[in-house]
């Protein structure tokens, strides 16, 4: 696997063969070059897909362009919002008990 292949799915977002595209891309570009480009290309979420200009749709850069890929990616992640979320409210950080009855304690008497 390569490190392309291991970053196709970030936060959710799944670039696939644009994540190499997007790599190779002349940089500083413009929002509007890139959806000219490439905003067709699908991007696949846990909860379905869109293509990169609807992604992209009401993203302004502070700066007028893009500077790297990664600025590219990073928009995109932000501008997909709930939609590559797997499943919301998710953690694998442990369970909390939401009990509510108070004979349903662990304390001892």
């Amino acid at each position: 696997m390569t490190d392309s292949d291991s970053d196709d799915r970030e936060h959710g977002v799944d670039f696939g063969d644009l994540d190499d595209e997007l790599d190779s891309h002349d940089y500083p570009a413009s929002k509007d070059d890139l959806v000219a480009e490439y905003g067709d290309r699908e991007l696949d979420f846990p909860k379905g897909e869109m293509t990169f200009e609807e992604a992209l749709e009401g993203y302004k850069p502070t700066d007028g362009e893009f500077q790297d890929a990664d600025d590219v990616r990073s928009a995109v992640k932000n501008m997909v919002d709930a939609e590559a979320v797997g499943r919301e409210g998710y953690s694998d950080r442990g369970v909390e008990s939401e009990t509510t009855d108070e004979t349903d304690t662990n304390e001892s008497v």
